[in-house]
């Protein structure tokens, strides 16, 4: 199998950690005798500092013709100064539009080297396995208009959700639930949030549809607090854009390092993938980055994009031997392990494949 990939490694660690993912990837296309080919373009700060803008119309052409995306990481403080439209965040939102990547997938397990670290109980977390399918092209981010009125006093955001925005995510996490353990719980504030009434009737009609999954309706903050109290709960959950971004950041300090989750950004014919984490900036450079993130995100590239199933287990599985044999990167704290830098990190992943 040949396939084209666009990576946009990004600012901060983002280089860094793209580039021990190609290793990986290369080191896979090896041993399982396919072609990867690697084009690369920038994004975020780095595309601003380059040509003046967040995300070049070049870049999205580039994606559109791509079989994949790769991203490292966005942003930093080296920004925070620029106007709204020109700060590296909108790079991102703008590809998600362009490409029209509607469903962000957010998959949350533990490995069990890593559960001493998580700020719950062990016998809490331990077990955990959770799904988030996130909406991510419409809703408060995407709604117009948002503007200051009178004098800047007042401020004004919308939230706009269609039908067919509802549905097509519904959708997908029933699909998700059906594969899984078919249980969806479907997150809203249905009580407050006229969106989110008719995001409860849409998953009501949907689910005639998965006779053989079982539906929770739960309010968001109610969410967020079983996130915490009860995390084995939950198997797939599916909600809106805004409520997605907060539980799943949630979520991702659960497990022990937010540096090990990867995700995916999928539209009916492309994804996007990258890491759960920031661009780290206070640590770019320096050689201890973890990738691992990065790492398992071309795992759910291989999955998801290519149906390479096998390829993709065999990813997961070198990253958890790795930290079973104590080799981890300084954010993440293995009893009895050894701290190594990116290089050896991703040196014995690749051994371990």
């Amino acid at each position: 199998m040949e396939k084209n990939i666009v990576v946009l490694p990004g600012d901060g660690i983002g280089q860094e950690i793209m580039d021990a993912s190609i290793q990986v990837l290369t080191k896979v296309a090896e041993k399982f005798n396919h072609k990867f080919n690697f084009e690369q373009y920038e994004i975020g700060g780095t595309s601003y500092e380059k040509d003046g803008e967040p995300l070049t119309d070049e870049t999205v052409n580039a994606c559109l013709k791509a079989d994949a995306i790769l991203l490292g990481a966005i942003g930093g403080p080296k920004w925070d100064s620029l106007p709204p439209h020109l700060r590296p965040e909108q790079g991102l939102l703008k590809i998600r539009k362009a490409l029209n990547l509607y469903a962000n997938i957010r998959p949350i397990k533990g490995f069990e080297p890593l559960l001493h670290a998580s700020p719950l109980k062990e016998s809490v977390i331990k077990g955990s396995d959770i799904y988030i399918v996130r909406e991510l092209t419409g809703g408060l981010y995407f709604g117009t208009p948002r503007e200051r009125r009178e004098d800047g006093n007042v401020a004004v955001d919308t939230l706009l959700y269609h039908r067919n925005e509802i549905e097509r995510i519904v959708e997908k996490g029933f699909e998700s639930a059906r594969i899984r353990n078919k249980h969806l719980t479907s997150v809203d504030k249905a009580n407050v949030l006229e969106s989110s009434r008719l995001w409860r009737e849409i998953v009501e009609e949907k689910r005639k549809d998965y006779p053989d999954v079982k539906v929770d309706h739960m309010l968001v903050d109610s969410a967020a607090m079983k996130l915490i109290t009860d995390p084995t709960s939950f198997d797939v959950i599916v909600t809106e854009n805004l409520f997605g971004d907060i539980l799943s950041d949630e979520g991702s300090v659960l497990t022990g390092s937010i540096g090990m989750l990867p995700s995916a950004s999928l539209s009916e014919t492309i994804g996007l993938y990258e890491p759960v984490h920031g661009s780290a900036p206070d640590i770019a450079g320096k050689g201890i980055a973890n990738p691992l993130g990065m790492i398992l995100s071309s795992a759910m590239m291989l999955r998801y994009s290519f149906d390479l199933n096998e390829e993709a287990t065999a990813i997961e599985k070198a990253v958890e031997e790795s930290l079973e044999q104590g080799i981890h990167t300084a954010d993440l704290k293995i009893h009895h392990g050894k701290e190594v830098g990116t290089k050896e990190m991703t040196e014995t992943v690749i051994s371990n494949l």
